[in-house]
């Protein structure tokens, strides 16, 4: 049969490089990162982290230009993991619902700085509990409708 493959071969998706790019299977751009960020509470912070070279917890005063400098690269979001001084954790992670919570604070402040940038938000208790899991515990387990209504308080 004539005409039929692989006698012939349709190019058309391959004609125009407009087409081309936009069937392109894959392209990564900076358009396609987000930054993940530890913030901090403090002041004129950037503390290194030891067990990741090149990243650093900091406070939302030193943050605030770093996401600035992030979305001048074309960066479209950052992705923010709060940590929390020990004082204010407890067994139900009861700071994560405070609505002046450290990671409440940060938002504001790059909304308030970087109205355009994509703002991700860790709505996770790990960060608030003493005993580090992402759940609320009842004898020693994870209860998942108790962890459910916290999580949706700290959303």
């Amino acid at each position: 049969m004539a005409g039929s493959f692989p006698t012939t071969r349709l190019r058309r998706l391959r004609m125009q490089s407009w087409l081309r790019d936009l069937v392109q299977e894959h392209r990564l751009s900076s358009a396609d990162l987000i930054w993940p960020v530890f913030v901090r509470e403090g002041s004129g912070l950037c503390e290194p982290i030891s067990a990741m070279p090149g990243v650093c917890r900091y406070s939302i005063d030193t943050l605030v230009p770093q996401v600035q400098r992030v979305a001048q690269l074309g960066i479209p979001a950052v992705a923010l993991f709060p940590v929390i001084e020990t004082h204010l954790k407890d067994e139900r992670g009861s700071e994560s619902a405070n609505a002046s919570n450290l990671l409440c604070r940060a938002l504001t402040a790059l909304k308030q700085a970087c109205p355009d940038m994509g703002l991700i938000a860790d709505v996770a208790l790990d960060p608030y509990t003493t005993h580090g899991h992402d759940g609320l515990l009842v004898n020693g387990r994870v209860h998942n409708d108790q962890t459910l209504e916290a999580l949706k308080a700290q959303a």
